[in-house]
């Protein structure tokens, strides 16, 4: 029985709507086998095959909803900028007109091309191919022999700890305020300092790794908040060889950076020493991180606050890419603020996000059913997107991590999310552990985690 949410009745969840249409291609005539292939100029390439309804005036509409939001998602979690596909040439045409730089998707077309694989984005028909390994250098083994360095960059501190054969010898916070700096040497000495401080606890360097909020593909940044305040000039001149800098001046060791959504999968899969967790940190914005069923960091891109999670006409849109019902408007501080009005609580529409929810979560606490009916809907919402998300992602434990899920609403939304997982996809409920970070992964998970991804 389909579940809605208190304060969104009219929310239609991807999950929903995808198993619909599937189903009805499943019994039409003449459907067909599409392939949908992304690739990266590496080489790297996915393929997603799926069912889709014949090229007829009566399910042209579904077709392309259906196509549309897929390559989205596709671009978001994996990551690529040549989209290839096979069995649908109708949707080819329409996919070029959306993703060219004036069309409907041509934030997706500038960020994903430009910035994040530095090429124009090209679409066009093409057979399948064989997905590739992943990207060197992210391939990790839980390995924590030897003397290692595991920083994590956030934007009001940098963590960085010293470990020897998984031991934590030295942890430490220190405060920066890099979001405005325009100097990349600010961030290159800030890193070099943290560094330098772990390193005195050990007796050599064998390997360091490191986490960091933003798109690192091959050790490389090609977007990131902590660079906000860098010129695009100075970002293409500085910030994307930073790390490779740091390791010539530490002699060429094994040196590994990664997304902290990434690192914070892995952190969790230690914790609960088993592989296949997503992670989804609900906070300012929504985060993700993914290790693979072979406790491998895959390189995807996991910037799931861009992913599609409700297909109505008239879902929020989302500032930064002008796009409709994608994850960040749902499973974020922006989410709740969205949802006071409906909840008929009264909120300072003036405060910042982070104090609109800090108001929300007193009133919770206070056991106020207006609070708590914010939280519902959050997790009504969250059990579909978990079904959603086990289309592109095979994993068998999610971690919850991030502001809007602490305390007792936070417990709301994992039970929600448990109900519509059980009553509408049982085989998912079945497969699928929801879990929470434990205090030894709250304090040393990250760098922890951070430290074991270079291979000695």
């Amino acid at each position: 029985m389909p579940h809605h949410p208190p304060l969104d009745p009219d929310f239609v969840p991807a999950a929903r709507w995808n198993r619909d249409y599937r189903a009805d291609a499943a019994r039409t005539a003449g459907s067909r086998t599409v392939h949908f292939t992304l690739a990266r100029p590496d080489g790297q390439t996915w393929t997603f095959m799926t069912p889709m309804l014949p090229d007829l005036p009566e399910h042209t509409e579904r077709n392309w909803r259906y196509a549309e939001r897929l390559v989205k998602t596709l671009l978001w979690a994996r990551g690529g900028s040549r989209i290839r596909v096979q069995g649908a040439r109708e949707i080819v045409s329409r996919l070029k007109l959306a993703y060219r730089p004036e069309g409907a998707r041509a934030f997706d077309h500038d960020f994903i091309g430009k910035t994040c694989f530095g090429e124009a984005m090209s679409i066009g028909e093409g057979r399948p191919q064989p997905r590739a390994a992943h990207a060197p250098g992210l391939s990790v083994e839980h390995n924590l022999k030897g003397c290692r360095i595991g920083f994590d960059l956030g934007g009001s501190d940098r963590k960085c700890a010293a470990l020897i054969d998984g031991e934590v010898v030295y942890s430490e916070e220190v405060k920066w305020d890099p979001y405005f700096q325009s100097d990349p040497a600010y961030h290159l000495e800030g890193i070099r300092d943290s560094l330098q401080l772990a390193a005195a606890w050990l007796p050599r360097v064998d390997a360091i790794g490191g986490s960091a909020a933003g798109i690192y593909i091959n050790n490389e940044p090609r977007a990131g908040s902590l660079f906000r305040g860098v010129s695009p000039e100075d970002f293409d001149r500085s910030i994307r060889g930073l790390f490779r800098q740091l390791q010539q001046e530490w002699d060429g060791v094994p040196f590994a950076v990664a997304n902290d959504g990434d690192v914070t999968a892995l952190a969790g899969a230690m914790s609960l020493k088993a592989n296949a967790v997503l992670g989804i940190s609900m906070g300012t914005s929504l985060a993700a991180g993914y290790v693979d069923p072979q406790g491998e960091v895959t390189g995807w891109l996991n910037e799931l606050a861009f992913v599609p999670v409700d297909y109505r006409d008239d879902a929020p849109s989302d500032e930064w890419s002008g796009d409709h019902g994608c994850g960040v408007q749902y499973f974020s501080q922006q989410a709740v603020a969205r949802l006071i009005p409906a909840s008929g609580l009264t909120v300072d529409e003036r405060a910042s996000l982070p104090e609109r929810l800090e108001a929300v979560q007193s009133r919770m606490a206070e056991g106020d059913e207006r609070a708590a009916a914010i939280y519902q809907t959050i997790g009504v919402y969250f059990g579909y997107a978990l079904a959603h998300f086990s289309d592109f992602y095979d994993f068998t434990h999610l971690l919850l991590l991030g502001r809007v899920s602490s305390g007792e609403g936070g417990r709301i939304i994992l039970d929600q999310a448990q109900t519509v997982l059980r009553e509408e996809f049982p085989e998912l409920a079945a497969k699928i552990q929801l879990d929470t970070p434990d205090e030894q992964m709250k304090r040393h998970g990250q760098a922890i985690a951070a430290a074991s991804l270079p291979r000695l």
